[in-house]
């Protein structure tokens, strides 16, 4: 198998894992009273709200693997989670961000409520490509797994 095979392989997968664990935050999120005044005060539908999650998990989480793989060497952090979520709220920062940009003139506390309800669904996604991304790159995953290799 070539490096360029592997990598769109690993990068399905971890688009793939990252995408489900954003969609399976959100539809327990959805769940809550909050989410549900939330989507009163936009007049969200519930389902077409927890289908636009799915693909929007997947984009997002194809953004993410595709970067991670592409820069790993460059983003800060020791461990292959760290350097997801790091860059997992990179990308949520700049959503944040673009969103405010947007709506200026209509700023209310449902921007920092939405804000909130994006927090668990982005480090559900950034959790699930990190974890992958440790065994995809031979990168350990945690301290104990660093320690063991040096004892080698």
């Amino acid at each position: 198998m070539t490096r360029t095979t592997s990598s769109w392989r690993a990068a399905t997968l971890m688009t793939l894992a990252g995408g489900l664990a954003f969609w399976t935050a959100n539809f327990a999120i959805s769940l809550t009273p909050i989410a549900a005044a939330y989507r009163a005060a936009f007049s969200i539908p519930y389902w077409p709200m927890t289908a636009a999650a799915l693909v929007g998990g997947l984009i997002l989480a194809g953004c993410v693997s595709g970067l991670l793989l592409r820069f790993q060497d460059r983003v800060p952090g020791g461990r292959p989670i760290s350097k997801a979520m790091l860059l997992t709220f990179l990308v949520m920062g700049v959503i944040e961000v673009f969103s405010l940009v947007v709506d200026a003139d209509h700023l209310s506390l449902y921007h920092l409520i939405g804000a909130g309800l994006n927090v668990p669904r982005f480090l559900a996604l950034g959790a699930a490509i990190g974890w992958l991304l440790g065994p995809i790159t031979g990168l350990p995953r945690d301290v104990l797994d660093r320690s063991a290799g040096s004892a080698r």
